[in-house]
């Protein structure tokens, strides 16, 4: 998930056991095989399948997956089509959620959706009243022992990043989607490792919701995990600010 702690999000996907690692890698092998079918197997000629191929590094994902996805994408698959949608939910205490998914069946997902938000006491939003919440962005993140500050933000900046941001754990690069591209190839060229990267959705400083409560920060996150282990969900956005350490 993307939007409200950023790190601890990275850090938890490290961290995960190997049926969550597992349970990631079917998904992003079948995320790998629908951008190959719909666009080829090259990734030079395929954007889709880059964004792709770059959550796949993020997350460890071997590279034999990754080529035997593309081939059963370029193979054409089992003939199976797949649509894109997007949900806006309202968690629980007003937080906004964003959940981007592919599926071959959309009244199931739409079922199962529903039942794990009603189940985690939020709510299906109204096109429009969630995703005023965010901007899409190109989003890279950096570990502090992986660069120097000055010459990563100096290099940031000059290939065309937006902002460049200081935190405890490490450097936040923002772009513009068009941008992201280049920055990101600028950086990889200098063989800094990046902890994550891709076009993302983040939320409006101005629209994020502080979560200073615990029991209020499991509410959101017990809405969060479920809708992170359905299936057709590939990535989802929150607008939480959670301020209590709840791990």
């Amino acid at each position: 998930m993307s939007g409200h702690s950023k790190w601890s999000t990275i850090k938890r996907a490290k961290g995960a056991n190997d049926a969550k690692r597992g349970k990631e890698f079917s998904k992003l092998a079948r995320e790998v095989t629908i951008a190959a079918k719909e666009g080829g197997g090259d990734p030079d000629m395929n954007a889709r399948l880059r964004m792709v191929m770059l959550k796949c590094k993020a997350a460890n994902m071997p590279a034999d997956n990754v080529q035997r996805a593309i081939s059963k994408g370029v193979g054409g698959g089992d003939g199976t089509l797949f649509e894109d949608l997007t949900y806006e939910i309202y968690a629980p205490h007003g937080v906004g959620l964003l959940a981007e998914i592919s599926t071959d069946n959309r009244n199931r997902t739409a079922a199962e959706i529903r039942s794990i938000v009603n189940k985690a006491g939020g709510n299906i939003a109204s096109a429009g009243s969630v995703s005023r919440l965010f901007e899409r962005k190109g989003q890279i993140m950096i570990s502090r022992d992986a660069a120097d500050e000055d010459a990563l933000m100096e290099l940031a900046l000059d290939a065309g990043a937006e902002d460049f941001r200081v935190e405890d754990e490490g450097f936040e690069i923002i772009t513009d989607p068009s941008a992201f591209e280049e920055v990101h190839k600028r950086i990889e060229s200098e063989n800094i490792k990046c902890e994550a990267a891709s076009v993302t959705q983040l939320a409006l400083p101005d629209t994020m919701t502080p979560i200073e409560d615990a029991a209020a920060a499991r509410a959101v996150l017990k809405l969060v995990e479920g809708l992170e282990d359905q299936d057709d969900v590939k990535d989802l956005y929150s607008s939480a600010d959670i301020q209590v350490d709840i791990e």
